[in-house]
């Protein structure tokens, strides 16, 4: 038997109780409020966007909303991520994204002012244009919500196609730093625009030459939180090494486990394509690596040299409350919430 140290142990139950985790874990009320569970469904609940099938592809469709303390605290940056969660999110399911609108409550245009200029600089970075949305400059506070629309291929990188057997690739784009105190690593407000924009198409580029069929944008919850949330809605668990994470320099591994970064994916793919999926990120500058493996015991463990420690177990209950039924046929996934 193998003992776990106490350190691995504080690691583990510190992913369990990250405040973006659990944030997450609010999902799945809202699933089963709204009737959004039931596997009848062409486009059931559960990812980084919706997918809607039209012609010979899909709409994909998402919307982020942005904490208040956030958007007080940072106005400019939470601006700019309203377009650049936005569109991590059309990118992990392999797609391009074509527009945004916003949603902003203010309690004057002075408060107002640097959301829209960061929404304004996000959009002219990443070449999308924000074509509408809803203003209102006479609120008690600031509020901010932003929706995009994207196209993608028959080719969808989703939440639920991630196998047994599968490597689970993490790329990052460590060229950045974190927006002090938060837990929000930024390397992309300075980055030039026209990298940025090629970054974005490599999850595009790996659905449609076939090197996966699952992806995931790392989220509020973090590195291992947002495998967790892979792993649930494909019906797997799998061991992650910690040790094998790309991380900055300098950087603890306690923080980074909680961080938020601008630029990250998580990818499962065939061992036989895993090289070449860490080639599209490494040709860019963007590190990656293979940090674990998939199985179907429907356990979520972190792994440092012997010692191996779990976060979750789906067997004992869900964590979102999206995971695909044992045998349940292929399925393309909708919005994550």
């Amino acid at each position: 038997m193998t003992t776990i140290g106490p350190r691995l142990d504080a690691l583990a139950r510190g992913i369990r109780e990250n405040r973006g985790l659990a944030h997450k874990r609010d999902i799945d009320a809202v699933i089963g409020r709204l009737g959004l569970g039931s596997r009848a469904a062409t486009v059931p609940a559960g990812d980084d966007c919706a997918a809607i099938p039209d012609g010979d592809g899909h709409l994909l469709l998402a919307i982020e909303g942005f904490l208040d303390g956030f958007v007080a605290a940072d106005p400019y940056f939470a601006g700019f991520c309203g377009v650049m969660v936005n569109v991590g999110d059309i990118a992990a399911m392999g797609g391009t994204p074509i527009a945004v609108v916003d949603a902003l409550w203010s309690r004057d245009q002075e408060h107002a002012d640097p959301v829209l200029a960061g929404l304004r600089a996000g959009a002219e970075a990443y070449g999308v244009p924000v074509v509408g949305g809803h203003t209102n400059t006479r609120n008690a506070a600031e509020h901010l919500a932003v929706a995009i629309l994207g196209r993608a291929g028959h080719r969808l990188l989703t939440s639920f196609d991630a196998a047994p057997g599968d490597v689970l690739v993490a790329g990052i784009d460590l060229r950045g730093r974190f927006r002090e105190p938060h837990p929000y690593w930024d390397a992309a407000t300075a980055a030039p625009p026209q990298r940025l924009r090629g970054d974005i198409a490599i999850l595009a580029g790996i659905a449609g030459d076939g090197l996966a069929r699952a992806a995931k944008d790392i989220s509020m919850a973090g590195i291992v939180g947002t495998a967790l949330m892979l792993m649930e809605c494909s019906n797997v668990g799998g061991r992650i090494d910690l040790d094998r994470l790309p991380i900055p320099d300098g950087v603890g591994l306690e923080r980074w486990l909680t961080a938020f970064p601008s630029f990250g994916y998580l990818v499962a793919a065939a061992p036989a394509d895993a090289p070449a999926v860490i080639e599209r990120f490494t040709a860019r500058g963007i590190a990656a690596a293979a940090i674990g493996r998939l199985d179907a015991s429907r356990v979520a463990r972190v792994a440092q040299g012997s010692e191996e420690a779990v976060v979750w177990d789906f067997r004992a209950g869900p964590l979102i409350g999206c995971g695909r039924a044992a045998g349940e046929g292929d399925v393309v996934a909708s919005g994550e919430g």
